[in-house]
């Protein structure tokens, strides 16, 4: 059994997954509190099941980009289990897990993050044999400027946490975009824990004491976003 955490934003995904696939799986808007929610949400997701922090075999993680403090708290909540229980951690990124989630387009896929301050994680993906592969680096930008241009001006989707404002620009543009609904941008931990027990089943594991959050950028100052 696969524990999937993902805390990156302002919402927290916890699955639980095994070889028939996603057998629990809760998603809430947390406004910044995972430090106390998702320890007691993962508790209660196992008692639900009738299973116990040792009937796991491995631990996933979104790795980020994301929120610092939201990206701090599920490392260390992975690493923790993992460090007691003596199993694998299985670090996933996070625009990886908005990307596999809408599946393949058959054309170029924008995913999209926020990160505060007006400011979204871009990245470029199109799939490979069923799973999301990563072009190019992720881009910081202001949500208020970004657009696709040049050789991005294909039929195209944009995913992810696309606030309304910038899905009313995108769709009235030119170019050929289509934008994901909101239920279907909400980032859920079944598809990381499906991404994740793939790595599983090869022994794809982390190093559990080098592992590290993935950020866009690094913090001005002692304040985390």
């Amino acid at each position: 059994m696969l524990l999937a955490i993902d805390t990156a934003t302002r919402y927290a995904s916890l699955a639980l997954y095994d070889e028939s696939g996603v057998m629990a799986e809760w998603s809430w808007y947390s406004e910044n509190n995972h430090s106390v929610e998702v320890l007691p949400a993962i508790a209660a997701m196992l008692a639900q099941q009738g299973l116990y922090p040792d009937d796991l075999s491995a631990v996933a993680v979104a790795k980020g980009p994301g929120s610092f403090t939201g990206l701090r708290i599920g490392m260390s909540i992975a690493k923790g289990l993992c460090l007691a229980l003596e199993m694998p951690i299985i670090a996933i990124p996070t625009l990886d897990v908005t990307t596999y989630a809408v599946g393949d387009p058959g054309g170029p896929i924008y995913a999209v993050l926020e990160a505060g301050r007006g400011r979204i994680c871009v990245a470029r993906y199109h799939f490979e044999e069923g799973l999301p592969v990563q072009e190019g680096e992720i881009e910081l930008v202001s949500a208020a400027e970004w657009t696709p241009t040049g050789e991005d001006l294909d039929p195209l989707l944009v995913a992810g946490e696309v606030n309304a404002e910038l899905a009313e620009r995108l769709l009235s543009s030119e170019a050929e975009i289509a934008v994901s609904s909101l239920a279907g941008s909400l980032r859920r931990a079944g598809y990381l824990a499906e991404l994740a027990w793939e790595a599983f089943q090869d022994e794809r594991f982390d190093d559990l004491d080098t592992l590290g959050p993935i950020y866009a950028h690094y913090p001005s100052s002692g304040t985390a976003d």
